[in-house]
């Protein structure tokens, strides 16, 4: 009888215990906002080498999920309640991988999910993924310092750092979505030119 009694008031104790645990914040995942249709399309000749794209290095406070935001200062914060579908570098280099699909020039694409070999590779360090306040005014900013490598001995062959600024008339977070999806398209479309008129300087001469 006393150890039926003993059970009973432990299991009470934890229902207890379990009843005042806080319980997790529900959040809205949000994905970058698709691009705009006919943002880059040229039909140009394809090339004949092959582009790997890597995820951009990125400090902590951006590779992660959270939508990252400067209000004021040197402070960076992240919107309450929302999340990315997936950490920035992700978010960028897949749309990368779009646009330089939409282009069409390189059709030898891949990424670092995958093993492929490939004459080049482009990856880099992404350095903002933010918005950005300036008194009650706020932008969102994408800042990304590309590197391009060969594939098979990883030299270096040419940097540029890229940066896009795109204003916010609403500080809500749809908007600020909003507002990502359009730096990354600007973004995007100056990646992929540069890419590409690099990629034809140093790429190897097809194989006979």
């Amino acid at each position: 009888m006393k150890l039926t009694t003993l059970a009973l008031l432990a299991s009470f104790t934890l229902i207890s215990a379990c009843s005042i645990l806080p319980k997790p914040e529900p959040f809205e995942i949000y994905r970058l906002p698709t691009a705009q249709s006919g943002a880059s399309v040229t039909h140009a000749a394809p090339q004949r080498w092959s582009l790997r794209l890597n995820k951009p290095q990125a400090s902590e406070a951006l590779n992660s999920p959270n939508i990252a935001v400067i209000p004021q200062g040197d402070v960076m914060s992240s919107y309450k309640g929302s999340r990315w579908s997936d950490p920035a570098p992700v978010l960028l280099r897949n749309r990368l991988l779009d646009g330089f699909q939409r282009d069409g020039r390189v059709t030898l694409l891949s990424t670092d999910d995958s093993n492929f070999q490939a004459d080049l590779e482009l990856g880099g360090s992404l350095q903002a993924f933010q918005t950005e306040y300036q008194g009650t005014a706020a932008s969102v900013v994408v800042r990304f310092d590309a590197l391009l490598v060969r594939g098979y001995d990883q030299r270096l062959l040419a940097s540029k750092r890229f940066e896009v600024r795109q204003a916010l008339s609403d500080v809500k977070v749809p908007a600020a979505v909003s507002g990502f999806g359009q730096a990354s398209d600007r973004l995007t479309a100056q990646v992929v030119a540069w890419a590409v008129e690099q990629g034809q300087k140093f790429a190897p001469p097809p194989r006979p």
